[in-house]
């Protein structure tokens, strides 16, 4: 009787199989975390997962922490040792920031700055930003968009020793500067609009979608999302498109160095249909952008100068008015400083040494935005724990919160 023969490609696979074993084996294990359900892990905890409700899961599984999501994987970190390896030793594996379906869809497939992947493009975007559209010059040019502190401070002036909803004031306020750095229009025609289509953006990131965990059962869509996301971006296409067509149109006169010019302006000097991207030389030639780029970094501005801004001031204003010993001190230093015959200028603010520190106290106890996302772009370890690479579903957050006697790291 001839001996069994196993055919060749059964060994092959066998080896590959084995070799996967092995090294599932070597593989350093997850952070600890709560036992979750099959398929959908931890989806059941996720009214806990606040800034403080994951500083509560800390304290009970130690600094680093793993939870699941679906098919994602989620790592919170609240010791300051292992945020420092995270933000500063392995900052270019974690430079990438995670995207729901809804962002990637809202931001033209993630080319704007604040969700594009770290390489060529976002660095040139930087750039852009840094030296073109948020520079020292830049901000000090925009003159009249300073006549909108004026118009409030007079208008609050007006209904003094009436009750002022300072939420509404201050957001209306910084939604207002924003609005005529990025589109110049003093007349505000068109804003009632454009505060319709952020507010719906708003709401569409923030939208659970049963897809982002599993994306198998993406076809259950309760909040309409698949209705809802080419409304929004069909709304948005219109409204600023009309805009870039006006700037475009526009004639300006030669050599007036009086002309200012705003957001769009500046980003038009980069406008090319087909959008392309080169490291190095000059910033001209480096970079071209598309109409797509334009509106994702005008909804990365609108975003990131409104509501992050308001939300700041709002509660440096209520801090103050807890504290009024802290409220007399800082009156007092403007007095000295600049006086009460003249508006607060850029200068100033070097002067301003507790006025600056009121704004840093501030931000650390109520930071606009807790919850700071991160992606790991390949698997590593962190803590002798490993870490699965991140994609767009299985996302890499992390968020610095305060602990008591300690600074707080929250990475998913």
């Amino acid at each position: 009787m001839d001996s069994l023969q196993i055919p060749i490609p059964v060994y092959a696979i066998i080896a590959i199989l084995t070799f996967f074993f092995l090294a599932w084996l070597r593989r350093k294990p997850l952070p600890p975390g709560p036992m979750g359900w099959p398929i959908i892990g931890n989806m059941l905890m996720m009214d806990q997962l606040t800034h403080r409700g994951l500083a509560s899961l800390a304290k009970k599984y130690g600094g680093i922490l793993h939870l699941k999501m679906g098919f994602s994987h989620t790592i919170a970190v609240s010791s300051p040792e292992i945020a420092r390896q995270i933000l500063q030793e392995k900052d270019n594996i974690f430079a990438n920031r995670p995207a729901t379906i809804a962002i990637t869809y809202l931001t033209y497939n993630r080319v704007d700055m604040a969700f594009a992947n770290y390489g060529p493009f976002w660095r040139q975007m930087r750039k852009l930003c840094v030296m073109k559209l948020f520079s020292r010059k830049r901000a000090e040019s925009w003159d009249s968009v300073r006549d909108e502190v004026d118009t409030m401070v007079k208008a609050t002036s007006i209904n003094s020793g009436l009750p002022v909803n300072l939420g509404e004031l201050v957001f209306g306020l910084t939604h207002d500067i924003i609005y005529r750095a990025a589109f110049g229009s003093i007349s505000h025609e068109g804003k009632e609009e454009f505060i319709r289509i952020l507010q719906e953006y708003t709401k569409l990131f923030g939208a659970f979608n049963l897809a982002d965990f599993i994306p198998m059962l993406g076809f259950i869509d309760p909040a309409g999302l698949n209705t809802r996301l080419p409304a929004a971006r069909a709304a948005l296409d219109g409204f600023i498109d009309k805009i870039i067509d006006e700037h475009l149109s526009k004639e300006k006169k030669i050599g007036d160095e009086n002309v200012d010019n705003d957001m769009v302006d500046e980003m038009l000097a980069f406008y090319s249909e087909d959008g392309r991207v080169n490291e190095g030389g000059d910033l001209q030639n480096a970079i071209n952008l598309t109409r797509d780029n334009i509106k994702a970094i005008i909804m990365d501005v609108m975003f990131g100068g409104t509501e992050t801004v308001a939300s700041a001031i709002e509660w440096t204003m209520t801090e103050l008015m807890h504290t009024p010993e802290a409220l007399k001190r800082v009156q007092q230093e403007l007095t000295n400083v600049v006086g009460l015959d003249r508006r607060v200028e850029e200068s100033d603010f070097e002067k301003l040494t507790y006025f600056k520190c009121v704004i840093k106290e501030t931000l650390r106890m109520h930071p606009p935005i807790p919850v700071l996302l991160h992606q790991s772009s390949e698997a590593t370890e962190v803590s002798g724990y490993h870490i699965p690479k991140g994609t767009p579903d299985e996302g890499f957050a992390a968020t610095l919160e305060e602990i008591p006697n300690s600074g707080t790291g929250i990475v998913h």
